[in-house]
C-alpha cells in the first residue's frame, strides 16, 4: 500500500479542539418547533441566540451527501429520501440485501458499514432496525453495535444579545383538504436582525478508534464545515448565513485545553452596540485572550498544529491592534505551526 493510502486510512491519534464562527443576517438560525411559528431559539436570561449541535451536524451531513460521500442519517427533505425506512437506508448504504447479510459475520458487516457511513465515523449512531434487517441479523447471530461519535459540538450561542425583527413576514400556506377544497392559512416568518454564532467542538481520538475515524476524515472536516454553511443555507429561512472563522487546534495525544471559544469576545469599543448590529462590518472580534492562552506554557508545548481560516470581511483585534485575517494568522503563529485552510481546495477532501 502506498504512503498516500496509508495516510488516508490511518487512525487518529491526537485530540483536536474546534472553534467555528458563522453569522446569520436577517435569518432564523435555528427555529424552535415547540414555539409558535418556529421562532428563533433565544436564551430568555441572556437574550443570546441558541443553535443546537443537531442543526450544525445536519448542515455537515447534507454537505457530505452532496459531495457524494456515504451518509447513513440522511435528510428526508433531500430528493428521493421521503418515506425511506431504517432498513432501506442501511441496505442502500451498504449496497447489499437481507439475504447477503445472513452470510456475513459481525466484523465484516459493520466494518463495511463504517467504511460507507462517513457521517457515522464523525458523529456516531444509535442503530435500530425494522423486521427485515433485524431478522437477518438474528439469523446470522450478529449483535448490533452502538457508536459514540468522536466529533461532538456544544450548542452554539451568539456572542451578543440579539434582536428579533420588529415586523415578521406573513406566509400564505395552502392546504388541500380534499380534491375540490383548498384552504388557506397564514404563518409568521420570524427572523433575527443579526447573530454571530460561536460553536465549540472536540474531536476525541478514543471514540475515533471505535468509529474508524481516519486522518483523511479530520482533514475533510477542515473544509466541509465551511462549505456546508455556504451551500446548505440557500433556502428562504437560512439565506444570510456566512462562515466567518474556523479554528482547529490539534494537540499531542489526548490533551486539549478546553473552552477556547470562551476566549473570543466582541471588542465593544470597536463594534456597534448589539441591538444596532446588522452585518459583519459592525463587529470586531477580540482574539488577544485566545492567543495568550494558546501561546502560554505548557499549552504551546502540547500543540502539534493550528489549522485556521477566516473570512476576508472579518475585523480582528489583539491587545489594541486591529486587522483582518492576516492579524489572526500572525498572532496564532506565536502558539505553534499555523496552516491556513483553503475551504475550496479539496485535494485531500475525499
Amino acid at each position: 500500500m502506498s504512503e498516500t493510502m496509508d495516510d488516508e486510512t490511518a487512525g487518529v491519534e491526537n485530540r483536536s479542539e474546534i472553534v467555528f464562527l458563522y453569522d446569520a443576517e436577517d435569518a432564523n438560525p435555528n427555529g424552535n418547533p415547540l414555539s409558535a411559528n418556529d421562532r428563533p431559539r433565544i436564551d430568555e436570561n441572556t437574550q443570546q441566540a441558541v443553535v443546537t449541535d443537531v442543526r450544525l451536524k445536519r448542515f455537515i451531513r447534507d454537505q457530505l451527501h452532496d459531495d457524494n460521500l456515504g451518509v447513513y442519517i440522511r435528510n428526508p427533505a433531500k430528493e428521493g429520501e421521503q418515506g425511506r425506512t431504517r432498513d432501506d437506508l442501511f441496505l442502500d448504504l451498504l449496497d447489499t440485501t437481507q439475504d447477503e447479510i445472513k452470510e456475513m459475520d459481525s466484523e465484516e458487516l459493520f466494518d463495511r458499514f463504517l467504511e460507507k457511513a462517513t457521517d457515522v465515523r464523525y458523529f456516531g449512531a444509535t442503530l435500530s432496525f425494522d423486521d427485515k434487517v433485524q431478522d437477518a441479523l438474528e439469523e446470522a447471530d450478529i449483535s448490533t453495535p452502538q457508536y459514540t461519535g468522536p466529533l461532538q459540538f456544544s450548542h452554539g450561542r451568539s456572542m451578543h444579545e440579539v434582536v428579533e425583527n420588529s415586523e415578521s413576514k406573513k406566509l400564505s400556506v395552502t392546504i388541500q383538504s380534499d380534491a375540490d377544497d383548498d384552504q388557506g392559512t397564514f404563518a409568521e416568518d420570524n427572523r433575527l436582525q443579526y447573530a454571530l454564532i460561536n460553536f465549540h467542538g472536540i474531536l476525541n481520538e478514543v471514540n475515533g478508534s471505535m468509529t474508524d475515524l481516519r486522518k483523511s476524515d479530520v482533514s475533510r472536516l477542515d473544509t466541509v464545515i465551511w462549505r456546508a454553511l455556504k451551500n446548505q443555507t440557500l433556502t428562504r429561512s437560512k439565506m444570510g448565513h456566512q462562515p466567518r472563522m474556523y479554528l482547529r487546534v490539534e494537540f499531542d495525544g489526548g490533551y486539549h485545553e478546553g473552552d477556547l471559544d470562551d476566549l473570543l469576545s466582541i471588542n465593544e469599543a470597536e463594534s456597534a452596540p448589539p441591538r444596532e448590529m446588522r452585518d459583519i462590518s459592525d463587529v470586531t472580534i477580540e482574539i488577544g485572550d485566545l492567543v495568550d492562552q494558546l501561546s502560554s506554557s505548557p499549552v504551546s508545548e502540547r500543540i502539534n498544529e493550528i489549522r485556521v481560516c477566516a473570512n476576508k470581511y472579518v475585523t480582528f483585534s489583539s491587545n489594541g491592534e486591529l486587522g483582518g485575517p492576516e492579524l489572526l494568522y500572525t498572532e496564532l503563529e506565536k502558539a505553534g505551526p499555523v496552516t491556513i485552510v483553503e475551504p475550496y481546495d479539496q485535494s485531500t477532501d475525499r
